[in-house]
C-alpha cells in the first residue's frame, strides 16, 4: 500500500467510524489532500475501492501501511485524523476509539507528538487566505 492509500484508508475508516459522515469531515478532508501533496485521483479511487471491502480489512491494510511509513508520516497522518474528528465540533467515542488504537496500540506514538504536529497543521491552515482556502476546496476533491 503507498503512502497515498494509508492515508486513504486511515481516513476512511475515521470519516465512517461514527456512522455519520459530515460536510466538514470532507472539506477538511479535501485540506489535507492539498496540503500533503496526495494525488486527489488516486485518493477517491482508493476511496471508492474500499467502499467494498471490510472494515476489519481495510484496518488492517491501513496498519500494515502504517507500519511501513516513517515515523513522521505516521504522526502527521494521526494529526490529521485528529483534526478531521475534531472538525464537526465533537469527537465522537467511535472516532476517538480508532484513533486511540491507531497511535498507542498499534504504532506506539506518543499523544503529545500527535499534538505538536496537529497544532503545526492548524497554524498552516489559519494562515491560509481565503484566495487559498477556495482553490483548494475547487482543485481537490474526495
Amino acid at each position: 500500500m503507498d503512502s497515498t492509500t494509508v492515508n486513504a484508508a486511515a481516513y476512511y475508516l475515521l470519516i465512517y467510524a461514527d456512522g455519520q459522515v459530515s460536510e466538514k469531515e470532507l472539506l477538511l478532508g479535501r485540506k489535507m489532500i492539498s496540503l500533503e501533496g496526495i494525488d486527489a485521483k488516486k485518493f477517491e479511487e482508493a476511496i471508492d475501492a474500499f467502499k467494498i471491502k471490510s472494515k476489519t480489512e481495510i484496518y488492517s491494510e491501513c496498519i500494515f501501511g502504517l507500519k511501513q511509513m516513517d515515523r513522521k508520516k505516521q504522526i502527521r497522518c494521526l494529526a490529521w485524523l485528529s483534526l478531521i474528528a475534531n472538525s464537526d465540533g465533537f469527537m465522537d467515542r467511535e472516532e476517538w476509539a480508532l484513533i486511540y488504537k491507531i497511535y498507542s496500540i498499534e504504532l506506539g506514538i506518543s499523544l503529545k507528538e500527535i499534538l505538536t504536529t496537529q497544532k503545526k497543521i492548524s497554524d498552516t491552515l489559519a494562515g491560509q487566505s481565503s484566495e487559498s482556502f477556495d482553490m483548494i476546496i475547487n482543485n481537490a476533491t474526495c
